[in-house]
């Protein structure tokens, strides 16, 4: 255990014990005292190695959020947290539109702005922005390809099962490990057997 006054060591603290224990409650308590006394560049730093722990980031970015509304890396670190720790799409979309007002070129936002809508065509048009805004992005384009997939399947859409088709290509064109190459040549044999 380490004396209070060192906002990083008090963190660290909170999470190793936070991962031994589980115990929720204790690690909240253990933070909310940590972020009503340190600053926010302290807070920032100290929890950079736990952004993937949304019961560290989201109270933490909560507060620098808060301090700092516009700061567009903050709202998707916030944004991330919560979807992680499944506060829902209205929440997460509302940061993640917020960030894109701060910084419409954060790559995360519009990451979390496609993955927040519930509606299946809606989303792969979503994903479509982002690939297209993002072409080096495999990521989006992964998604993009599986959500046409889903409304070519789902609602017979020659339109988006040409979408799915192309966006497997291009992501196969690029495709460097032989099991990404070997899942997507398996996918476009089975869209290209599919008749719509």
């Amino acid at each position: 255990m380490t004396s209070p006054g060192d906002p990083t060591a008090e963190l660290v603290d909170a999470v190793e014990a936070y991962r031994e224990s589980s115990n929720v409650a204790d690690l909240l308590e253990r933070l909310t005292s940590i972020i009503e006394r340190a600053d926010v560049d302290t807070l920032i730093a100290a929890v950079e190695p736990y952004h993937e722990v949304p019961e560290v980031a989201g109270p933490v970015y909560e507060r620098v959020v808060q301090e700092r509304p516009t700061d567009a890396r903050a709202l998707v670190i916030l944004a991330n947290a919560y979807w992680l720790s499944g506060r829902g799409p209205d929440v997460v979309g509302d940061l993640a539109s917020r960030a894109l007002a701060a910084d419409p070129s954060h790559r995360g936002a519009w990451h979390l702005w496609a993955l927040t809508e519930s509606e299946p065509r809606a989303r792969m048009t979503r994903w479509q922005q982002v690939s297209e805004r993002f072409p080096q992005d495999e990521l989006a384009r992964a998604m993009l390809a599986d959500m046409a997939t889903s409304v070519a399947y789902e609602e017979h859409d020659p339109d988006a099962l040409h979408l799915a088709i192309t966006s497997y290509e291009s992501l196969l064109a690029t495709a460097r490990h032989p099991d990404q190459r070997s899942a997507l040549e398996s996918a476009l044999t089975t869209l290209r057997g599919w008749k719509m």
